[in-house]
């Protein structure tokens, strides 16, 4: 494999499991997040990579053709289109050439066409010609950040898909002969361009309908539907519940004890949470309706800022002293 190594980049062996994916990545972009590392390039460099790296190997999909192709992953669909039509090539070839050594007869697609509607196709006579193409429905994988996800997102998508072929209109034939553009076929490969607007609240797995948007029948109105298959990304801050985000709030010792007011990260901005006198380490506090919206209503769940007492560090003398009183006021029993 060629090109950069996801897996190395995470520290995962190539048979890795998803919980395993998302554990590392959750580690590393922790470490090397901007915010984290200010001013600090090496390391905005590598909170790249390692977006990267999980962008792809979170994916089922991109993953497999990652696993296949390296990094040339992005053509995977181009190569086996290749290959497909080599093999479709090779076989017309030996049919033509026969088996054994006897002599083979070689068909062009018309005449194939013409004796199998013979055999087949008698008694329903010209119904071949007449009769509509539905078009199947598209499967597109999508993936999401949190915060699109919060927000809702737009995306332009291109992507591979059968259409109708214009020469024949969807058809396959042409004065009662197979269509030589799309072989009999009606349809053709081409690339296929939308934009479609992600509505906020989507989850992993989500399936978003867009309606007649997927492959083309013979008509504009028997077109499949796209159906957008929803990943969403992990949050170097916030876990997701549900609808439900907790994140944790490093609250100062001092504080803790003596109560005051700190900053919680929410996805919209920042809130003020009162802290009061001798909050416990890991106190949970719910902030009602500043979690995730509800991808099919109004309501929007809950945010859990869990309390993360921090010990003061580097203390001077005059400070050890006084916590040197406080033992002695209250002793450890």
């Amino acid at each position: 494999m060629a090109g950069k190594d996801y897996y190395g980049l995470l520290g995962l062996k190539r048979d890795a499991t998803e919980p395993q994916i998302k554990s590392a990545y959750r580690r590393l972009a922790r470490k090397y997040h901007p915010d984290v590392n200010p001013g600090d390039k090496s390391a905005e460099g590598k909170f790249k990579e390692i977006n990267e790296a999980h962008e792809v190997l979170s994916d089922k999909e991109k993953r497999k053709k990652y696993d296949q192709f390296g990094d040339q992953w992005q053509h995977a669909d181009q190569f086996a289109g290749a290959r497909g039509q080599q093999r479709q090539q090779n076989a017309y070839r030996d049919f033509g050439q026969g088996q054994g050594g006897a002599q083979g007869i070689r068909f062009e697609e018309g005449d194939l066409e013409g004796l199998f509607g013979n055999l087949f196709g008698g008694a329903r006579g010209g119904s071949r010609q007449t009769r509509q193409r539905q078009g199947r429905d598209i499967e597109q994988p999508v993936e999401v950040t949190l915060d699109e996800a919060y927000q809702g997102a737009n995306r332009v998508l291109n992507f591979e898909s059968e259409q109708a072929c214009p020469t024949c209109g969807g058809t396959g034939r042409i004065a009662k002969m197979a269509c030589s553009a799309c072989r009999g076929s009606g349809t053709i490969a081409g690339m296929k361009q939308i934009e479609v607007k992600i509505p906020p609240g989507v989850t992993d797995g989500s399936r978003v309908r867009i309606a007649g948007k997927g492959e083309q029948g013979s008509t504009a109105t028997n077109s499949g539907d796209l159906y957008l298959v929803i990943s969403v990304k992990p949050h170097h801050l916030f876990e997701r519940k549900g609808d439900d985000l907790s994140v944790d709030v490093p609250v100062p010792l001092t504080l803790a004890v003596l109560g005051g007011e700190v900053q919680v990260p929410t996805l919209k901005g920042k809130l003020a949470l009162k802290i009061p006198p001798e909050t416990q380490n890991g106190r949970v506090f719910r902030l009602t309706g500043q979690g995730m919206p509800h991808l099919r209503g109004s309501t929007r769940g809950d945010l859990l800022a869990k309390v993360k007492a921090v010990l003061p560090t580097e203390l001077s003398h005059e400070e050890k002293k006084l916590f040197e009183q406080l033992s002695h006021l209250r002793p450890i029993s």
